[in-house]
């Protein structure tokens, strides 16, 4: 991919493709040190019945079986959603080098919004962070899913 704005367009496919299957809109890609896609998820909670199957989850275990390591060091992480503390957690743990996200998440955002587990100087590992690609878009999809779920207006888009 040539740039974060593209790679963060195929997330959002990807959390297109979540909404019409009744998952939060979620969207997470991951690109290997030349920018090509390792990795590809979406939200699968409701589907799976699997608590953790989160769309940057997902990505990161495609990524890893597809480059034979957990360790995931030259790689970019592409949300559509600042992530939750989980899904932080696992991009520090498979010590991505660089996480793109979209939408600030103010119910649960572990990387500045609530809390900043990324950047953590405890931790062995802190990937580069640039957050807010493409917020309006993303921020819009998810509240229209979940005006939708609640059978209410959606209120100003996230970001």
């Amino acid at each position: 991919m040539k740039s974060d704005v593209d790679a963060m367009q195929a997330a959002l496919a990807l959390a297109r493709e979540a909404a019409a299957a009744g998952e939060a809109p979620i969207g997470a890609v991951v690109l290997d040190g030349s920018g090509d896609l390792v990795g590809v998820g979406r939200n699968e909670r409701e589907a799976s019945g699997d608590p953790t199957a989160h769309a940057e989850v997902t990505a990161l275990r495609l990524a890893a079986s597809k480059l034979g390591s957990w360790r995931l060091d030259s790689c970019t992480l592409v949300v559509t959603l600042e992530p939750c503390t989980m899904c932080a957690g696992a991009l520090v743990l498979a010590r991505v080098k660089r996480l793109v996200f979209g939408a600030w998440n103010d119910e649960m955002g572990a990387v500045g919004t609530l809390w900043d587990v990324v950047r953590d100087r405890r931790l062995n590992h802190r990937p580069e962070v640039v957050g807010g690609v493409l917020a309006e878009e993303c921020g819009a999809l998810l509240q229209e899913f979940f005006a939708k779920q609640r059978g209410s207006e959606p209120k100003p888009p996230i970001g």
